[in-house]
């Protein structure tokens, strides 16, 4: 691939956006290689966390000025097409069967910023900054705008999509943009003690976990909620892994997912 690289310790891969003289900007073909990317990880049964980074000083400036201006000259449809493309990353990222830690630093503009809204949890180093700047160039943040208001809630969405201010990372925790803040020099270890303790836990748990919140996220409290966490539970009970994790805890004993990791995976 030419602009992501994608490299794998154990259950924890790397993602890194790597056009750095270019501030890590989209264009059709890093939105392709990040889709590959994230579904090769996504396929991979040993893959349990995924870090999202980027090569450089900043996570990513949006949209790259050159793609920009080509989809200036495209039909309405080429348009869409080409729109379609971002919201399958973003989908990719969102519903991804493994745990995605967004590793922050320096600029996160545009689409940079959905794609940070769309990973689980999101770690920003303190001088990190965030801006849905669309609006100031007569765009709207349309294709990132679902993952961007379940995080940031509609009335933070209606003051930043509309004003196209920059908001800092301690702005950027309090709306839940990212879950956590620390020194720039603390970010790397951050990150990485959250994918070891992370890749400690049973894959196929956790993407059940994850598919449980997007079903019953935004559902009435009932009887379909009810079925549907009963079923969870229950599946996962007699599941190989279930099982395993069971045994493993009464026996006083590692799973044996764990002991098959990397130590330094694990560490």
């Amino acid at each position: 691939m030419e602009f992501v690289q994608l490299e794998k310790l154990g259950p924890i891969a790397r993602i890194t956006m790597n056009r750095p003289q270019l501030h890590n900007a989209f264009n059709d073909q890093m939105i392709l290689e990040l889709t590959q990317a994230f579904k090769q990880v996504g396929s991979d049964g040993d893959c349990r966390v995924v870090v999202l980074q980027a090569a450089g000083k900043n996570f990513s400036a949006g949209a790259d000025l050159n793609w920009m201006k080509s989809m200036a000259t495209l039909t309405r449809d080429e348009n869409r097409t080409d729109a379609l493309q971002l919201a399958e990353l973003m989908h990719v990222v969102y519903s991804l069967p493994k745990v995605v830690i967004g590793k922050v630093c320096g600029a996160s503009y545009g689409g940079a910023l959905g794609l940070i809204t769309a990973c689980d949890i999101a770690i920003a180093a303190r001088g990190a900054t965030f801006c849905l700047s669309e609006v100031r160039i007569g765009l709207a943040p349309a294709v990132i705008s679902p993952y961007v208001i379940e995080a940031m809630g509609i009335k933070n969405a209606r003051r930043y999509m509309l004003t196209a201010e920059v908001f800092n990372a301690d702005q950027a925790q309090a709306m839940n943009v990212v879950n956590e803040v620390v020194a720039a020099e603390a970010l790397e270890e951050a990150v990485m003690s959250l994918a070891q303790l992370i890749a400690k836990n049973g894959g196929q748990a956790m993407a059940r976990c994850k598919q449980l919140i997007q079903d019953i996220g935004k559902a009435p409290l009932g009887e379909q909620t009810k079925t549907v966490t009963a079923e969870v539970i229950a599946d996962l009970r007699v599941s190989p892994e279930g099982q395993e994790g069971l045994a493993a805890f009464l026996e006083k004993r590692e799973p044996a997912w764990r002991s098959t990791d990397s130590e330094g995976a694990t560490a």
